[in-house]
């Protein structure tokens, strides 16, 4: 039996950063740039209004106010995404639009709210300026978010919606990324049954496939959904043959003692078992090994299989710790650890067991200080634990117990990885 972090580190040095592939840009949030982008053309491409108003030369406002107004004659009207042929001259201005590029001869926007346009039948042919505005006033100058021939974003930039945005302006319809792993997943036992089919007695219905599904989903993967095997060494490998094209095989139960847990033997004859066993609760009877799997094009290649206990708990908070981080490294991320904080825990914990705990918890945070209390019952089969959490209190192997009031870390289940 080895330690959580023996453990995380076996199976990180088992798996590599997938290879890159293009995608169009609104599927890739939350993968990874495996190009640098440079922009072709500056944003904005030419000096352009920032607000609605006149178009001036800022020395034909000098000395403006209410008392003693500029009027300028309009010598024309120009709308965003249009470009006016008049040079302002002096004592002439352009009505102008947000967005729309500043014409000829201007230097500062002078917008409606100082002027008497809004008081004026016909704006269109002269207005008076209110108040004096200074050279560059509501100008956005010519590449000021974006300079022709910058590095935009750099390979390795996690793509958010803003990232998005940003590739959007440049034109960008798609973009090499760090593809998303492909995860199976397969669900053991005798006693589960489909959702979608009547439930006889003395059976349950089948959650891990889905939670774990969801999980693969959250985290950028695509899950691959095998289905149920029976405690059948048959069946159990004809499902897994159903999964050699996978990046990683995801498979619950039968890795306790029990005489019907088949999965561990079976893939440690399939491949390799690493390892059986982590001194961690929930999620002690916990799996690790390779298996011989060929790529869609038939290039022999590894499977890395993680082999979750069974126990609907055990199976999330197992995934939350090893696969979890696993996936994120397949996809080039680099901050692979879920977000820790210290908190106030509000009730007595006890730890004999010499194992890691990993403890549903509740998560507030009062007058800028964090405290943590537990769901209620921490039973592994208690799934609406796990819906309840939004933290896992983490109790060290040699932490015998956490007093009320005491300090203890949690891995906040809802942070966003990056934050």
């Amino acid at each position: 039996m080895i330690s959580v972090d023996q453990a995380l580190d076996k199976i990180l040095g088992s798996v590599s950063v997938l290879e890159a592939e293009p995608a169009p840009i609104l599927e890739t949030v939350g993968q990874v740039l495996a190009e640098d982008i440079y922009a072709s053309f500056g944003i904005p491409p030419l000096d352009n209004s920032a607000m609605d108003g006149y178009a001036v030369r800022a020395e034909d406002t000098a000395g403006a106010s209410p008392q003693s107004p500029r009027l300028l004659r309009v010598i024309d009207t120009v709308m965003a995404g249009s470009i006016s042929e008049r040079e302002v001259v002096p004592g002439t201005a352009v009505r102008i639009m947000t967005g729309a590029p500043i014409p000829r001869g201007a230097d500062a926007v002078a917008r409606f709210e100082i002027t008497d346009a809004a008081q004026r039948k016909d704006a269109t042919r002269e207005v008076a300026i209110l108040a004096e505005v200074k050279l560059g006033n509501d100008l956005r100058r010519a590449g000021e978010d974006i300079a022709r021939g910058a590095r935009v974003l750099g390979r390795g930039t996690v793509i958010r919606p803003a990232e998005v945005g940003v590739l959007a302006s440049l034109g960008r319809t798609e973009v090499a990324v760090i593809r998303r792993p492909r995860v199976a997943i397969l669900v053991t036992g005798d006693e589960l049954v489909d959702i979608k089919k009547p439930l006889p007695a003395g059976k349950i219905y089948d959650s891990n496939t889905y939670s774990l599904a969801a999980l693969v989903r959250r985290y950028g993967g695509i899950p691959q959904v095998l289905g149920l095997a029976s405690d059948s060494e048959d069946l159990l490998r004809a499902k897994l043959n159903q999964s050699l094209d996978a990046d990683m095989l995801i498979t619950t139960g039968g890795v306790s003692l029990g005489d019907f847990d088949l999965v561990k033997d079976v893939l440690a004859r399939e491949g390799e078992l690493v390892f059986w066993r982590v001194r961690m609760r929930p999620g002690n009877p916990l799996a690790f090994g390779r298996i011989k799997g060929r790529s869609k094009k038939g290039v022999a290649k590894e499977i890395v299989h993680l082999g979750l206990p069974g126990n609907p708990v055990s199976a999330m908070v197992t995934f939350e710790v090893f696969a979890c981080p696993a996936m994120l490294k397949m996809m080039g991320r680099q901050n692979l650890a879920k977000p820790t904080i210290e908190a106030i825990i509000e009730e007595p914990m006890d730890n004999g067991s010499g194992f890691r705990i990993f403890a549903r918890a509740i998560v507030e945070e009062r007058s800028g200080r964090y405290f943590a209390r537990l769901t209620g019952p921490q039973g592994s089969g208690i799934l609406t634990s796990m819906s309840r959490a939004n933290g896992l209190v983490v109790v060290p192997e040699d932490r015998l117990r956490v007093a009320k009031g005491e300090s203890v870390p949690v891995m906040m289940l809802d942070w966003n990885e990056e934050r």
